[in-house]
């Protein structure tokens, strides 16, 4: 990795281990973009498949989406915690669509009855048309100014304050008060992703993770500075999350053939719709993801090992880790030399995706090996495969002879 760009850059600390959260297909999955050839029903039976999956793979949790587009992420996760057992569950709170009082009991409840296993992803939204149509009409200021002041409630409501009077610009309560707190204190983790001025002041605020897409590691390194500045003008600092989809395979050949078959079925057509109805959103990290390949399939190895294939039909995440185990994990290394120190992935599907990345990379990658909240370790390790001979298990095997 070429290190010129950090000398200029006042970066947090190289994170030493890291967290990997895998995703919740709750708005469709398949083989391919764009495309029903190959898609699954996104049934109860699908969903809890994914999220047993993880939770037994070792996963530290799920990203549940949020939007017209998927199924509501709190329902979804209400089903899946008795599915599951150290499995958490990072869901939306989206500011402008739910008053914070209310938002506030939900999140207590899950928290509660998940024994402690809820994250909370605040999502501010990007679509001004889709937010019209859910009754938000505030513009993209507006919507982070609302979100602090959403936070600034939701927070002192769950931090368990008696008597929660504020009257801010867009949202008000008096005389607020939560009877049942949840199980994390003061209040369960607040992640947060927001590339423009408004959304770092928003983040620098309240947010306890930081979140970007997987952009080239020049410019998030950029962006995580800036957000580090903000945050230290506050008073206060936060750690560091990566949004990317996988695509890894046991030899680069096949990961890359796998990517090109991923959008076999996605014409010029569906391109042209996509890219037109993402011109419309006026999130800046959605004009980020589609400055990185400009709608062109000639242009979508944006850096080492990192494609921006999936953003040609696909609003929000649009890039994936491309490769084999090894460079797969030497890019996520790369990030985690910038501060990053938990990664959210997905990859096609996600069923099968979710078994080979932790099958190919955990083993080489330093997870942390807790999962906090005295819910136990996290195995984080992958299954060692089918005992040889009833005699001897191959991970036990390769160690004798190794030695």
């Amino acid at each position: 990795m070429t290190t010129d760009f950090r000398s200029d850059l006042d970066l947090p600390p190289p994170a030493a281990e890291t967290d990997v959260l895998w995703f919740l297909p709750t708005h469709g999955d398949g083989r391919y973009l764009g495309s029903d050839i190959g898609a699954r029903h996104v049934t109860l039976g699908y969903l809890s498949q994914v999220a047993r999956a993880a939770d037994e793979l070792g996963y530290y949790g799920v990203l549940l989406p949020t939007g017209r587009s998927c199924e509501d992420s709190w329902v979804i996760a209400s089903a899946m915690v008795p599915l599951t057992q150290r499995l958490r569950f990072l869901v939306a709170v989206r500011p402008g669509l739910t008053e914070p009082a209310f938002a506030a009991r939900m999140a207590a409840t899950l928290d509660r009855l998940s024994n402690g296993r809820l994250l909370i992803n605040v999502v501010a939204g990007g679509d001004p048309l889709e937010l019209k149509g859910d009754g938000c009409f505030w513009n993209h200021d507006e919507r982070y100014e609302a979100t602090g002041e959403f936070l600034t409630i939701w927070r002192r409501l769950l931090s368990g304050e008696a008597d929660v009077t504020f009257k801010g610009k867009h949202l008000a309560i008096e005389g607020g008060k939560l009877l049942y707190p949840p199980v994390q204190s003061p209040y369960p983790p607040l992640y947060f992703g927001g590339s423009s001025e408004a959304g770092h002041k928003a983040a620098a605020e309240h947010i306890d993770v930081y979140l970007t897409w997987g952009e080239p590691p020049e410019a998030v390194a950029r962006k995580i500075a800036n957000a580090k500045a903000v945050a230290a003008a506050h008073g206060r600092t936060f750690s560091f999350g990566i949004r990317l989809h996988v695509i890894v395979r046991e030899t680069s050949a096949e990961a890359w053939k796998a990517a090109d078959d991923l959008i076999s079925h996605v014409d010029e057509e569906a391109i042209a719709t996509a890219q037109k109805a993402f011109s419309r959103f006026d999130s800046v990290g959605q004009r980020r993801m589609a400055e990185l390949h400009g709608g062109r399939r000639d242009k979508l190895e944006v850096s080492p090992n990192l494609w921006a294939g999936v953003g040609l039909v696909r609003g929000g995440a649009g890039t994936a880790l491309v490769g084999n185990p090894d460079e797969v994990a030497e890019r996520m290394k790369e990030y985690m030399a910038l501060g990053i120190d938990r990664f959210i992935l997905s990859g096609y599907p996600h069923l099968e995706e979710c078994y080979r990345f932790a099958e190919l990379v955990f083993p080489k990658l330093p997870l942390k090996r807790t999962t906090g909240n005295d819910l136990g370790p996290a195995r984080n390790a992958g299954p060692f495969g089918e005992v040889i001979a009833n005699v001897v298990a191959p991970s036990h095997r390769k160690a004798v002879s190794a030695g």
